[in-house]
């Protein structure tokens, strides 16, 4: 099990390095537009996530243990089975967290990327192992509610941002350049500034299209998880 969760973690961390070596190797239009690119395609993802965990907070637990005890007791196949179950499962989250992190390097910069990303890993890490070694039991449910909402305004954040790469090369227009400027208050390039345009797409001096992209994608994502939580309710039901 640990072989296939070490793999996974060497597959996405060498998938991070490349795309962000590339990224940072292109300049001018090229870099707005991978930039961009990255941007939407980490959001995408995080979407899906986002739609993942509401689906499946209830059963996650149990479909594990399902599959832990399925690829144990599959004849011939015992560790082999044990090895991919957690390869493609750590594999799944390490790709997602490649893209989501390349996309905070090309709105922050690397070594906050890197720092912000080591402590979240040590955070979890430290998680797991508690959850393993003591009796504590983790309410998936509320775990996945807090942590979804987090993400909503986490992808929010990276289509505002990659609108922003594409109103630099004129693919998207701007329509009013600076909506406001609250950067005399909160200025974008401080410490928390960065920090916040890193999780949250913060940025000081908005233009229309970010605003107008940034409040669609909420106002899209909530009502899509409103109704699938519908659809769940009735299936319940019946």
């Amino acid at each position: 099990m640990w072989t296939g969760v070490g793999a996974a973690v060497v597959v996405s961390l060498t998938g991070g390095v490349l795309l962000t070596a590339l990224g940072l190797s292109l300049e001018g239009e090229a870099e707005a537009i991978f930039e961009g690119i990255a941007m939407f395609l980490a959001a995408g993802v995080l979407t899906w996530m986002i739609f993942w965990m509401s689906r499946q907070s209830r059963s996650m637990k149990s479909d594990l243990e399902a599959g832990v005890r399925q690829a144990a007791t599959a004849t011939g196949t015992g560790k082999n089975g044990l090895f991919a179950l957690a390869f493609l499962a750590v594999l799944r989250e390490g790709i997602e967290l490649a893209l989501f992190l390349t996309a905070a390097t090309f709105a922050s910069d690397v070594l906050q990327t890197i720092s912000g990303g080591l402590l979240g890993l040590g955070t979890a890490v430290l998680l797991g192992w508690s959850l393993f070694a003591s009796t504590i039991r983790l309410d998936l449910r509320r775990f996945f509610q807090v942590t979804g909402a987090l993400l909503i305004l986490f992808a929010a954040g990276l289509v505002a941002h990659g609108v922003h790469e594409f109103n630099e090369i004129a693919w998207i227009p701007e329509v009013i350049a600076h909506v406001w400027d609250i950067n005399p208050i909160l200025n974008e390039k401080t410490t928390l500034g960065q920090i916040l345009g890193a999780l949250f797409g913060y940025n000081g001096n908005l233009s229309l299209t970010e605003v107008i992209a940034y409040i669609a994608y909420l106002v899209a994502i909530l009502l899509g998880l409103r109704k699938a939580q519908k659809k769940k309710t009735v299936q319940a039901l019946s």
